[in-house]
């Protein structure tokens, strides 16, 4: 309540001190670079896919066994989501369905970390050198995973996070974030996360209210 106060107090409702904070801890605690805070997991799946590239007939690989806004985050952008089949083991990608699928089209591919369990990124990285693919990773049914010792949402080209209140680390309410080692997605995932607009009222291409 403490907490809920001192934002209160200081009408910081949006994008304050508190959220910076959190960003910057999520950062650290996940060792990436960027952390930027979002509305919901949701837009973190579809502003991850913009910052990446992805536009109308792109082709994008992720589980048949996942969350609807996995695939809506691919479908409100144009692009074809291409549905794999899960290992009945781990719940997770099967890896050996994502190689069957990659075509000269597949412009990224999310691996959906469920139940804490990560994905195998062995055999992904390697189809990844292969075909050159971007890696957006769902981390929002995983945080504080890891795989091989090292955190999930670090592996990817970004990653999505939720903190829907049910999630590993929920919210008062919806919220999100996507996490990222590269600049550029960082400077583009801030922008469109305002209304597409690095500086405020000067718009540069067609954003969220995120």
């Amino acid at each position: 309540m403490a907490a809920i106060d001192g934002v209160l107090s200081k009408s910081e409702f949006i994008n304050g001190s508190a959220v910076k904070d959190f960003e910057r801890n999520v950062a650290e605690y996940l060792g990436v670079k960027h952390a930027v805070g979002l509305n919901s997991g949701t837009d973190a799946l579809t502003i991850g896919l913009r910052a990446l590239g992805v536009q109308p007939g792109s082709e994008v690989i992720t589980t048949d066994f996942t969350f609807f806004a996995t695939v809506e985050s691919i479908l409100l952008l144009g692009a074809k989501p291409v549905l794999v089949d899960i290992d009945p083991r781990t719940f997770n990608l099967d890896m050996e369905d994502v190689a069957r699928k990659v075509t000269s089209k597949t412009k990224v591919v999310i691996p959906v970390h469920l139940f804490g369990h990560s994905v195998d990124f062995e055999p992904l990285f390697a189809l990844q050198k292969k075909h050159a693919f971007r890696i957006l990773e769902d981390v929002a049914q995983a945080f504080s995973g890891k795989y091989k010792g090292e955190m999930l949402g670090s592996l990817g080209d970004c990653a999505a996070l939720s903190f829907f209140p049910s999630k590993n680390l929920g919210a008062f309410g919806d919220a999100g974030m996507l996490v990222t080692n590269s600049d550029e997605i960082y400077e583009e995932a801030v922008m469109l996360r305002s209304h597409g607009s690095k500086k405020k009222y000067f718009n540069e291409t067609i954003g969220y209210n995120s």
